[in-house]
């Protein structure tokens, strides 16, 4: 097994932890729906590994922790239509970075595109359940405005994270790229 497969792995489980256990302790304050503490060690992930295990830790996190802690809900399927939007987050933001080596672009690309999918799945997804689906791009609208104490934290607190560790660490979170240090 590579190096960089096991690495994904060993930090894909750290990850996937930080997405239980955060939400746990910020719903226990009340800030949970507001600050939206699962989506950050999403973004996160795709900082510091490929897209596609990014792209499963953000899949993988809202259906573990419903299943482990009851939040999300799976009734109504809040937890199944957070599947499609954190599994976005982390591949977008995984791709992004490694496209542009910027960290607020690579987040704010993933942010949209996730709050999309997030539509999508709510359009989709609560129907089949018997529920009356969401307009498609309600995330991109009453969505944001309700998310808007969550996205302020994740785009200080994302980038500060990995601007951190980059001062501590170089390599850690190098875009696979030509050109190598991340701007």
């Amino acid at each position: 097994m590579s190096t960089s497969r096991v690495r994904d792995i060993v930090l894909g489980g750290l990850f996937v932890a930080l997405a239980l256990v955060l939400p746990v302790f910020f719903h226990a304050f009340g800030l949970g729906a507001a600050l939206l503490p699962m989506h950050i060690p999403v973004f996160l992930a795709g900082f510091f590994v490929s897209p596609w295990a990014a792209a499963v830790i953000g899949m993988v996190s809202p259906m573990l922790s419903a299943t482990l802690t009851g939040m999300p809900p799976l009734s109504p399927p809040i937890a199944q239509a957070m599947t499609f939007e954190l599994g976005v987050y982390g591949l977008v933001t995984s791709l992004a970075y490694r496209a542009t080596g910027r960290v607020l672009v690579s987040w704010a690309v993933a942010a949209v595109s996730g709050r999309l999918a997030s539509g999508i799945a709510g359009a989709v997804i609560l129907p089949l359940f018997g529920f009356t689906g969401v307009p498609f791009l309600y995330p991109l609208s009453a969505g944001v405005v309700a998310g808007l104490p969550g996205l302020a934290l994740q785009a200080v607190l994302v980038p500060g994270i990995i601007y951190l560790v980059n001062r501590v660490l170089p390599q850690a979170t190098t875009p696979a790229r030509a050109g190598g240090r991340p701007r």
